[in-house]
């Protein structure tokens, strides 16, 4: 893998003229190339897990837009699955999952070094995209982090404020950190082997974050992106960490050196200058344009583009969205950002 990806210069730390850009959920419903390669494979979780299909939906935002970036597709409820939750996915409503609600249902979840059956064939993805990527391209590996895939776990869909998993925490902490501590062992296991096959990033997606508040952020987010980090670092000396604890405001401060990680990804809610003069500060930041300007386009994105990338340019950067792209995006705006930003967005 070339050392010189712009992707991975950002993340040890290099300043660069033009950052590297990527958009989380790039690979996604906005673009019609990827609604074809889903009816094709006729089901969410089918894509995910037939890889020559899973490798194509990954490569067309590569193919159309020349990111710097990669991100494998998959789901961050694939780890539960795998872990012997039942999954699936219902339509219009999103992601069902059996739930832990007592120490019986843990009890019944397979061992984290168990998941790896389930889930050979996002590692087969891999191993296809690092032949058919063009050279120049990072190929980023991710799950979700713990906290938030625990907020699934335990009320079996997504929740506006994840209270289901709050009663938990709250309630019964026992059962609480021991549903933690299986996720985060199967996160290294399921992270671990997708470096194996060859991610040469990993992003850890907390999109749940904002919700813990004081000492439970510490607890439930920083604390597992450490462990997780820490580990992967051990496994794979140098392999380059991202973590995103959305919606952490103020927490984004020190959350870099705190956890390890080499680069922190911001959500849209913090100003760039402030995350310039707090965050960036520790290393790499990556972000965080809001996903709305992916839909109204215009002036006020480019504005906006050449704004961040000002605002982050004394420092490591990776230009992103501060979420995912959503559905209703007009792909003709990714292209207006991504040529606003190569040609000349600091100016």
């Amino acid at each position: 893998m070339s050392k010189d990806k712009k992707l991975l210069r950002s993340l040890r730390g290099e300043v660069q003229e033009v950052p590297p850009v990527w958009m989380m959920r790039q690979a996604g419903r906005y673009l019609p190339e990827y609604r074809a390669t889903r009816a094709k494979a006729g089901d969410f979780l089918k894509l995910c897990y037939t890889p020559d299909l899973a490798a194509e939906v990954t490569l067309q935002p590569i193919r159309r837009y020349g990111f710097d970036a990669a991100i494998l597709f998959a789901d961050i409820l694939l780890v539960p699955q795998a872990l012997g939750a039942e999954l699936w996915f219902a339509q219009g409503e999103g992601p069902r999952l059996s739930t832990i609600q007592a120490p019986e249902d843990l009890a019944a979840l397979k061992p984290a070094s168990a998941i790896h059956e389930t889930l050979a064939p996002v590692y087969e993805t891999l191993r296809i995209l690092t032949r058919e990527l063009p050279e120049e391209t990072a190929l980023i590996g991710f799950a979700g982090a713990p906290w938030t895939v625990a907020t699934y776990m335990i009320a079996g869909r997504g929740t506006p404020a994840q209270e289901p998993a709050h009663a938990l925490r709250e309630g019964n902490p026992a059962l609480f950190d021991a549903l933690i501590a299986r996720i985060t062992e199967a996160t290294i296991e399921y992270l671990s082997a997708q470096i194996e096959a060859g991610a040469e990033v990993i992003k850890l997606f907390d999109s749940w974050a904002g919700s813990l508040k004081g000492e439970a952020f510490d607890t439930y987010a920083v604390e597992p992106a450490r462990v997780i980090t820490q580990a992967l670092k051990a496994r794979h000396p140098g392999i380059p960490v991202i973590g995103f604890p959305r919606g952490a405001g103020e927490k984004y401060v020190g959350f870099a050196r705190t956890t390890g990680v080499d680069c922190v990804a911001l959500d849209q809610s913090v100003d760039a200058d402030w995350a310039a003069a707090h965050v960036q500060i520790d290393g790499c930041v990556q972000g965080n344009l809001a996903p709305e300007h992916m839909v109204t386009g215009g002036q006020a994105l480019v504005e906006e583009t050449r704004r961040i990338a000002r605002a982050f340019s004394k420092g490591p950067h990776i230009f992103n969205l501060g979420h995912g792209i959503t559905p209703d995006a007009d792909p003709e705006n990714v292209q207006l950002m991504v040529d606003t930003l190569r040609q000349g967005a600091r100016g």
